[in-house]
């Protein structure tokens, strides 16, 4: 896994979670919420394809 992954995750993670506290303390729990849902889903899509790769390489390990 890249680094670079790793910190885009944790930059997605904090604007997500400033817009929550900037949303919420605004009254609008509704948006803050989707706002957090849409971080989640845009993180889980970052993360398929390197589960993907490995799955693949557990496979060709178990593969003797």
């Amino acid at each position: 896994m890249e680094f670079i992954l790793i910190f885009k995750i944790g930059a997605i993670g904090l604007s997500v979670a400033v817009l929550h506290q900037v949303l919420t303390r605004s009254g609008r729990e509704e948006y803050a919420m989707l706002t957090t849902m849409s971080g989640i889903i845009v993180v889980v899509m970052m993360l398929i394809p390197e589960l993907v790769d490995l799955i693949s390489a557990l496979k060709k390990l178990m593969d003797f």
